[in-house]
C-alpha cells in the first residue's frame, strides 16, 4: 500500500510496489537463492493420554492448542505496536522518552481520526453494500504492499489476508536496539509517510522501499497501524519460508541464527540479509480486549510476481492455489495485470477469484469477458493515470467500459485516480452472479 502489501507523495511521481519491473530480480531474484529450510519432522500421531478422572467436565475438556511453530516475536511486536502505531495503553519502556512518544501518538491519533472520518466511515458501508453474501474468507491482494488498512475496510469479515509485493517485512528485532534519537527520527518519518498514505489512499514503491530498509520495519509498522485504526491487537508474529509445495516453514531461532551466519560468510549486504530471512511474515490479531474474538491472520509475502520469477520458483503459486476460491483485490498496481509479463498471476486470479475489487489497474475488460466475468464500474475514469504499463488499447477499453456502464457516484478514492484526478473503482465478478 501490500500493496504488499506494503505512504504516497505527489501523484505525478507515484508508482506502486507491484514488481512491474520485469527485469528487476526483486527479493526472489535468482534461481540460485538459498533454498527454504527443510520443514521440521511431523509430530507423532499419538494422541495425548488424558488423566484418569471421573469428573465429566475434565473428560469433555478440549485439548490445549499446540504451541506455535517457529520463533514468535510478539514481545517486540507489542513494543512496536505501542511506540510506532500508538496501539493500546501498555507502559512505554523506560529506555525511551515517554513525552516524545506521547507527542508522536497525539499527532498520529489526530491523523487516525481524520482518516476514519474521511475514508473508513465512507468507504466501508459503500463497499459492504456491493459485496455479495458468502464471499470466501481468504483474501489475496497482489501488488499491495502490506496494505492491511484497505484490506480490513474492504473485507472486514475475512479471516486471512495475503498481501504480496517486492518489499520485505524486515526485522522486528530492530526495536530492541534502536536509540531514542533514531526512534524520534523514525517516528517522524512514519508520521510523514502515513499522512501521505491517508491523503492519497495508496502507497508508492519508493516510500515502501525506504520503510522496509529503515531502523524500524516499515511494512510491519504499517500493518500495526491498521490494527490500531480498526481496534485490533497483535497476538503473534513469525517469519516463514515456502516449502516447494507451497506449505509454510516457520523460522526458528536456530534457523535465523544459521541463515545470518551464512549470509555473513557470503558477505551479503544488510538488505540482502533482510530479504533472505525477514521477507515473509505472519501476523495474527484479534479485537482488542476480547479473548473470545475470532483470530485473523495477515501474511505479507515479498515476491516478484512477474512470469519469470513465478516460473523459477512457483512455491507461492502452489500456496495460493491451495486456498481454493478467494476474494481478491488490487489497487494502485501500476497496471501490472495489463501486462503479459504478469500472465501467471493474472491467470491465477481468473481461475480462483470469486469476486474482485480494484481500480483501473485490475483485470482488463477483454481478458475478463473472455474468462466469463462481467465488470461493474463506479466513479469517473476518463483515461488511466500514467503509472506503469499503460498501453492505449487497454486504456481505451477501460474508458469505454466506464462510458457504457451505468454511472454510479463514488464518494471516496480507491487506489489511483484517473488522469484527471477522478476517483474510480471496479468490481469483476462471474457473469452468473447477481448485479450489486
Amino acid at each position: 500500500m501490500k500493496t504488499s502489501s506494503r505512504s504516497g507523495v505527489l501523484l505525478a511521481l507515484a508508482l506502486t510496489s507491484c514488481a512491474c519491473r520485469a527485469n528487476n530480480p526483486g527479493p526472489r531474484a535468482t534461481a540460485d537463492a538459498p533454498p527454504a529450510p527443510a520443514p521440521p519432522p511431523p509430530p507423532p500421531d499419538a494422541k495425548p493420554v488424558a488423566e484418569a478422572s471421573t469428573d465429566a467436565a475434565a473428560k469433555d475438556a478440549a485439548p490445549k492448542p499446540s504451541p506455535l511453530e517457529g520463533e514468535d516475536f510478539i514481545t517486540q511486536t507489542r513494543t512496536l505496536f505501542r511506540l510506532a502505531a500508538c496501539g493500546g495503553d501498555a507502559p512505554i519502556p523506560e529506555r525511551f522518552d515517554a513525552k516524545q512518544v506521547e507527542s508522536h501518538c497525539k499527532d498520529l491519533s489526530a491523523k487516525y481520526a481524520e482518516y476514519r472520518r474521511q475514508w473508513v466511515d465512507v468507504a466501508m458501508p459503500y463497499i459492504a453494500r456491493l459485496e455479495p453474501s458468502g464471499l470466501p474468507a481468504e483474501v489475496v491482494y497482489p501488488f499491495g504492499g502490506s496494505d492491511l488498512m484497505s484490506a480490513l475496510a474492504t473485507f472486514p469479515d475475512a479471516t486471512t489476508y495475503t498481501t504480496i509485493s517486492l518489499e520485505t517485512a524486515a526485522d522486528v528485532r530492530k526495536v530492541d536496539t534502536i536509540t531514542q534519537k533514531k526512534l524520534d527520527a523514525e517516528l517522524a518519518l512514519n508520521r510523514l509517510h502515513l499522512g501521505k498514505l491517508f491523503e492519497k489512499i495508496h502507497s508508492r514503491t519508493i516510500n515502501l522501499d525506504i520503510e522496509s530498509k529503515s531502523d524500524l520495519p516499515g511494512e510491519i509498522v504499517f500493518s500495526l497501524v491498521a490494527l490500531a485504526i480498526y481496534g485490533f491487537e497483535p497476538l503473534s508474529l513469525r517469519y516463514f519460508k515456502f516449502n516447494p509445495d507451497g506449505t509454510l516453514h516457520y523460522l526458528t531461532a536456530e534457523d535465523i541464527e544459521g541463515m545470518e551466519k551464512t549470509d555473513l560468510a557470503k558477505k551479503k549486504s544488510a538488505a540482502e540479509t533482510q530479504a533472505d530471512i525477514f521477507g515473509d511474515v505472519e501476523l495474527t490479531f484479534r479485537k482488542s480486549g476480547d479473548a473470545g474474538a475470532a483470530v485473523k491472520t495477515l501474511r505479507h509475502v515479498a515476491y516478484n510476481l512477474d512470469d519469470k520469477h513465478l516460473h523459477a520458483d512457483p512455491s507461492l503459486l502452489r500456496h495460493l492455489e491451495a486456498k481454493g476460491k478467494v476474494s481478491a483485490m488490487t489497487k494502485a498496481a501500476s497496471h501490472c495485470l495489463w501486462s503479459d509479463d504478469f500472465s501467471i498471476i493474472r491467470q491465477y486470479l481468473l481461475d480462483h477469484m470469486a469476486w474482485m475489487i480494484s481500480d483501473s489497474t485490475g483485470i482488463t475488460p477483454k481478458v475478463a469477458t473472455k474468462a466469463g466475468f462481467v465488470q461493474d464500474t463506479y466513479g469517473i475514469m476518463e483515461w488511466p493515470a500514467a503509472f506503469g504499463f499503460v498501453d492505449n488499447r487497454n486504456a481505451e477499453d477501460m474508458r469505454k467500459l466506464w462510458k457504457t456502464n451505468p454511472q454510479h457516484d463514488l464518494p471516496f478514492r480507491y487506489g489511483y485516480p484517473d488522469r484527471d484526478h477522478h476517483g474510480h473503482m471496479m468490481i469483476t465478478r462471474p457473469a452468473s452472479s447477481p448485479s450489486p
